[in-house]
């Protein structure tokens, strides 16, 4: 990912061909902060966008959450200028060791491409998977925890369930680490071009 002003990213664009534009669906910082640090070096320009998840606000599966993060991506490629989209989201599902937090990320291109790749699980404290069965969010139940408004876009819950020791930002570079290898290892038509 680069930073310049348009002088330079014309430069910039006649030396290497056109500028690759990811969008991540989301505008929370945890995840654009998440994309950026793992592309930051390759030739791509990220930008953030507020797309609908068009799942729960809470999503209760692995499956809930993988499609939250594969209709992110897929929403940012609406805007003409987006050669790639990333969804990432969070949510928790049910195993036979309880409740468990679970994060999903896909990448999609315009040829209709969908890369997908999960995180971490580690289980949901008993007292949080009961109010997240009682129907809450688990973004509120962190806040109301911690007193903290923005634990989600900081630490989140992955953050203070393994005493910061994995951030909901690390958390979600690894799946982005995932999904551009992926992208890569399948020829990454957008960057050769």
């Amino acid at each position: 990912m680069y930073f310049f002003d348009e002088w330079e990213e014309e430069t910039f664009n006649q030396r290497v061909g056109r500028m690759i534009v990811l969008a991540v669906g989301s505008k929370n910082r945890a995840k654009v902060y998440a994309v950026q640090e793992i592309l930051i070096r390759e030739p791509i320009k990220v930008v953030s966008l507020d797309v609908p998840s068009e799942v729960a606000k809470q999503p209760l599966s692995d499956e809930e959450t993988l499609k939250g993060a594969i209709n992110r991506a897929k929403a940012c490629l609406d805007s003409k200028e987006i050669s790639l989209g990333i969804g990432l989201e969070g949510g928790v599902c049910e195993t036979d060791y309880g409740l468990m937090l679970c994060n999903w990320g896909a990448l999609v291109n315009r040829k209709g491409n969908v890369w997908v790749a999960s995180g971490a699980k580690i289980p949901v404290p008993h007292h949080v998977a009961e109010a997240l069965r009682n129907g809450e969010e688990l973004g509120d139940i962190m806040a109301r925890l911690t007193d903290d408004r923005d634990i989600r876009v900081k630490m989140g819950a992955v953050g203070i369930f393994t005493n910061e020791r994995i951030t909901r930002k690390k958390m979600f570079a690894h799946i982005v680490e995932l999904l551009y290898g992926q992208y890569l290892y399948h020829g990454a038509e957008e960057i050769k071009h």
